[in-house]
């Protein structure tokens, strides 16, 4: 732990641009946190497929979003739920959260929650909110590795957190 103070360089909507003696960093603004949910159902997963400006080109992704963003003290399995009927058009039966991780440490102090969904009902196509132009992949395991390769190939960002998937394809 350093002694060091803190200090809030710039704060937007959704991101904090931070130092903290020599480190520089950003964190997520008002305490957001996020949801990234695997949803895998009768041997299938869904994936999205989205544009990144940060990127400046589509991301393949496991869905997720933003908890607490609209409602203050949202519970993760309401936030994740919510998200996964959004962007994929699927209402869970039961969401399983399976930890706290960080994505970046080194760099972003954002954390999300793992989570599992269970007992998909598809209720309609997804796509996400306004604005979002969330593709819905719905991709059969043996298929994985493949379809990752061949959207690599267009030229689709690749998600390091697909590499959940690993232990259910490989």
């Amino acid at each position: 732990m350093t002694s060091e103070t803190e200090e809030i360089v710039w704060q937007g909507r959704f991101i904090t641009t931070k130092t903290k003696g020599k480190w520089e960093y950003v964190s997520r603004a008002r305490g957001i946190k996020a949801a990234v949910i695997l949803a895998v159902d009768d041997g299938h997963v869904l994936l999205v497929e989205q544009f990144r400006v940060p990127l400046d080109r589509p991301c393949l992704e496991l869905p997720a979003g933003l908890i607490g963003d609209e409602e203050a003290d949202e519970a993760v399995e309401i936030a994740a739920a919510r998200e996964l009927e959004e962007e994929c058009g699927y209402r869970p039966g039961r969401i399983e959260l399976m930890g706290e991780f960080f994505s970046s440490p080194g760099m972003v102090s954002e954390s999300f929650f793992f989570v599992k969904a269970h007992d998909l009902v598809k209720v309609s196509e997804g796509g996400g909110v306004e604005g979002e132009n969330i593709i819905v992949h719905r991709v059969a395991l043996s298929d994985v590795t493949a379809f990752i390769a061949s959207k690599r190939a267009e030229g689709c960002a690749i998600d390091a957190k697909l590499l959940m998937l690993l232990p259910l394809v490989g």
